[in-house]
């Protein structure tokens, strides 16, 4: 049974990081356009701050989460975009303090949760762990938006070993979502950290393989890049196709960002 306390302090510290980059914003820098149609960093930190507050529905309240999802099953293509549209249009104060509010409640209640919880979401059920490691992933995600809307760049961190982790287990969820059949058999990932460690996942002896940077590996998988400007490497034809369905997150399968130079 994962102790989901390392994953809870990297989610806070990742979470930390990526305030203080908005927290002394101009309101006129909230509104500045990310990399996400439609959204602006406001966007981007209410879209946080609304699943953070679906997370702790489902960790405290299952039934006033399964509402949530019924709202969602009734207008899957609007329900995110709505959320996000709704904080968006809070002064960013008041945006700013609802984020923090929310993330620290969720906090406390994962690191209160039973050993062995598994609570429900939008995809299949999780464990505190496996929330807080979704949780992360996708501050991270979201926190890189905010940086190139903003003009600057977040310096990746080993954090992205939980973002990697999720990315790899989820494969077979990936081509669900696409509705293709997962393979069988499993794949090796070897993939080198910022730090220099190789992290790997499936049998050393796999026919089947991807390869090169963690860090190139988390921009697919949470679809920040597109997979022809990234250093992955894929053997065997299952392996190639994997790369490019690759999604780390719940709901449906998005549309990803085109290759770098390709007409807006």
């Amino acid at each position: 049974m994962a102790d989901p306390t390392p994953v809870i302090d990297d989610l806070r510290a990742e979470s930390d990081e990526l305030d203080r980059l908005v927290a002394e914003l101009a309101p006129d820098r909230w509104v500045l356009p990310s990399p996400a149609p439609g959204w602006t960093v406001a966007h981007q930190i209410a879209h946080l701050a609304w699943t953070d507050r679906s997370a702790l529905l489902a960790v405290t309240d299952a039934d006033a989460f399964r509402a949530l999802v019924e709202k969602a099953l009734a207008a899957p293509g609007s329900f995110v975009d709505e959320g996000a549209e709704e904080g968006a249009r809070l002064a960013p104060a008041e945006l700013l303090r609802t984020w923090r509010t929310g993330r620290e409640a969720l906090e406390r209640a994962l690191r209160a949760a039973p050993p062995g919880a598994r609570f429900p979401w939008y995809g299949p059920p999780m464990s505190a762990a496996s929330m807080a490691t979704a949780r992360l992933m996708e501050t991270w995600a979201h926190g890189l938006d905010i940086a190139d809307a903003l003009g600057v760049v977040r310096p990746p961190t080993d954090r992205l070993r939980h973002v990697v982790r999720l990315g790899v287990r989820t494969r077979d969820f990936a081509h669900t979502v696409h509705q293709i059949t997962p393979p069988a058999e499993e794949f090796r990932v070897e993939l080198t950290s910022v730090s220099g460690e190789v992290w790997a996942y499936g049998p050393e002896n796999a026919p089947q393989r991807v390869t090169g940077p963690a860090l190139d590996f988390c921009l697919l998988v949470t679809q920040r890049a597109h997979r022809s400007d990234l250093a992955l490497t894929a053997v065997g034809p299952d392996a190639d196709r994997w790369l490019d369905i690759a999604q780390a997150f719940a709901g449906p399968p998005g549309g990803g960002r085109p290759p770098k130079g390709a007409p807006a």
